[in-house]
């Protein structure tokens, strides 16, 4: 069964970066590797959350709420 994943990076100036794959662990290589523009200049990261998702709509639907406000305060509150 494929899985779609939202993770969640806490980067090296303390920011959070929120994505979504369905091959967790190629990106995650990729972020770390340098790979991904938006984060390799705050490395090294550490990963926050892993939240799995069946639905590749949920899974874009809960990446995009978790970058409104109320998003971001659910993320402090529930998932960092």
């Amino acid at each position: 069964m494929l899985f779609y994943s939202v993770y969640i990076l806490k980067l090296s100036n303390g920011d959070y970066y929120i994505g979504r794959t369905e091959n967790i662990k190629r990106r995650l290589r990729e972020h770390y590797s340098g790979q991904e523009r938006t984060t390799k200049r705050y490395l090294p990261y550490s990963i926050e959350a892993i939240i799995y998702f069946k639905s590749k709509d949920t899974a874009f639907k809960f990446e995009r709420y978790l970058k409104t406000g109320s998003g971001i305060a659910f993320r402090n509150k529930h998932l960092v």
